[in-house]
């Protein structure tokens, strides 16, 4: 649950909840559920505690339950803070969108910032940064060095030391504040700002205050597209920031699939190969280079991605 929704505002409710938190955590989801049935019957407007039954309603197999538990969150919270939408369509209960609500990517990634390179580095084995860069100094037949980079969706700026000896100056833009703040205490960008990746390029906020178009020579985006399914809006995005030939690096979850993108239980969406090349063909983009790799671990099993290094036609 949000941080500012752990309590419902009726302590015999809140009192129910943590008991089938505690029924949850010690192996009793349907239980679990049965008491927050019971909490949500006193207080049914809380959008966090129907988000909280359907968790339990899943782990203890009435996916029917916990579809109907995810409806009553997106008719009490429009903005769909919590994902519910996204959950819906893993479990079969709506389409799969093109895009995450951005509230809740928001969200998601300001409550993880404090604990997010702890987590994802040392406890998941998360590579692209240092892979990614690797990819770009390897490949042939693009500068050594570059005039602008854009670091787009550069969340606690792990990639930017990476490639910071490599650019005179670097931007970079992340929806989340909560992790700018964190890349601003690495002291290697030139600029930060907030920005939406899935709104495309007017509303995008990437070119807000008279940033020019057309001014990079290195676009980058690390991890990022996963938090997106249709990319033709984002590409929009890369294509407008391109200066004439310029290089655009980035990672995806490899659906390893023939065509198409799909959305994996862990809420993010995995793009084929196939799907990846078409969208970049549409804004005026050539595959340069690509690495199959491991990016991280989730739930002890290995994700697998594709690293590209494309080039802007001239």
């Amino acid at each position: 649950m949000l941080p500012s929704q752990l309590s419902s505002g009726d302590v015999i409710a809140d009192r129910r909840a943590d008991y089938a938190k505690m029924l949850a955590e010690s192996g009793e989801p349907a239980s679990a559920a049965e008491l927050m049935e019971q909490a949500l019957e006193l207080v049914p407007l809380w959008a966090a505690g129907w988000f909280t039954l359907s968790t339990y309603l899943e782990k203890a197999g009435d996916v029917q339950g916990a579809v109907a538990a995810l409806k009553e969150v997106l008719r009490l919270d429009a903005g769909d803070v919590f994902g519910a939408e996204l959950k819906l369509a893993v479990l079969g209960g709506a389409e799969v969108p093109e895009r995450p609500p951005s509230p809740y990517v928001e969200r998601l990634f300001d409550d993880y910032a404090d604990r997010f390179e702890t987590s994802l580095v040392e406890k998941l084995g998360y590579t692209v940064p240092g892979k990614l860069a690797a990819l770009i100094a390897e490949t042939d037949g693009i500068p050594n060095h570059f005039r602008l980079a854009v670091d787009l969706g550069c969340g606690t700026g792990l990639l930017g030391p990476e490639i910071r000896d490599r650019v005179d100056r670097l931007e970079g833009y992340d929806l989340s504040k909560g992790m700018l703040a964190k890349a601003s205490e690495k002291q290697v960008y030139d600029h930060l700002a907030q920005a939406d990746l899935s709104l495309g390029p007017e509303l995008s906020g990437v070119f807000d205050g008279g940033l020019a178009a057309g001014r990079a020579d290195l676009i980058t985006a690390a991890d990022v597209l996963m938090y997106l399914g249709n990319l033709q809006g984002v590409m929009a995005i890369v294509a407008k920031l391109s200066a004439e030939g310029a290089v655009f690096a980035f990672s995806v979850e490899d659906a390893q699939e023939n065509d198409g993108y799909l959305l994996r239980d862990s809420l993010r969406f995995a793009h084929s190969e196939a799907y990846v090349r078409g969208v970049l063909s549409d804004h005026g983009f050539a595959v340069l280079d690509l690495a199959r790799s491991v990016i991280r671990m989730d739930g002890g099993k290995p994700v697998h991605g594709i690293l590209f290094v494309t080039r802007k036609s001239a």
